[in-house]
């Protein structure tokens, strides 16, 4: 009998593009048969002075990564030791994290870095939770659609937490969040396909559902060539 991990994780970076910009934090929680078995937050240390906006955007000073930061080659080490087999990694808007964890990995293990992103599964709350609420669908609107304790938004740690209990909520809501593995909903006014991961896939998604779709319209079952209303 194989043991499911899941991993919940969030990162914090110096920019949107994951080629050129770093991760500056990254937080896991790992969670086995229900229960919490290992917290993770670090800080990375990426060498260069921070952008003020992302220092007032996350709080994160240049101070925290120089006294608290470890090396880039560290975290990537810890990624390859905790990205196994009967693993779920779990992320609101997960392609931005899964985009930045890969491009690290490719720094560091050129050679493995797809084997070991495409041998887990990854489950995007985002697109889960527009198949449950009405626009917007930040993690923090669905902190406050399923009255979740309020957290520190944009520290990696606290959005990690929140995520947790985000998910903890719609699974008592419907119990559907596996039929979600390696599925990601885009919105097709600004998809263009560039960054797409081949073991993903990708489907066009509404936004402006009104509430908890029907369980037969949710995106994993619903066709691709059904018309999206």
């Amino acid at each position: 009998m194989f043991i499911i991990k899941y991993i919940f994780f969030d990162t914090e970076t110096t920019g949107l593009n994951c080629r050129f910009c770093r991760i500056i934090e990254l937080a896991m929680l790992t969670v086995v048969d229900g229960k919490v078995v290992d917290e993770y937050d670090k800080f990375v240390n990426v060498g260069k002075p921070l952008d003020s906006k992302i220092t007032r955007l996350t709080g994160i000073t240049d101070k925290d990564l120089l006294e608290n930061g470890v090396g880039e080659e560290e975290i990537a080490n810890d990624l390859k030791e905790k990205l196994t087999e009967n693993t779920v990694m779990v992320a609101h808007n997960a392609q931005f994290d899964l985009s930045f964890i890969y491009y690290l990995l490719k720094r560091h293990f050129p050679t493995e870095a797809d084997d070991i992103v495409q041998n887990v599964d990854w489950i995007d709350t985002f697109t889960v939770l527009k198949d449950r609420k009405n626009y917007p669908h930040k993690l923090i609107d669905a902190v406050e659609y399923y009255d979740i304790e309020k957290v520190n938004f944009h520290r990696a740690i606290d959005d990690t937490k929140a995520l947790y209990y985000v998910a903890l909520a719609m699974k008592n809501e419907r119990d559907d969040l596996e039929e979600y593995k390696n599925i990601f909903g885009y919105n097709p006014k600004f998809h263009d396909g560039r960054g797409e991961f081949p073991f993903i896939e990708y489907r066009p998604q509404p936004y402006h559902n009104c509430g908890l779709v029907d369980a037969e319209r949710i995106l994993p079952r619903r066709g691709l060539n059904q018309r999206i209303r």
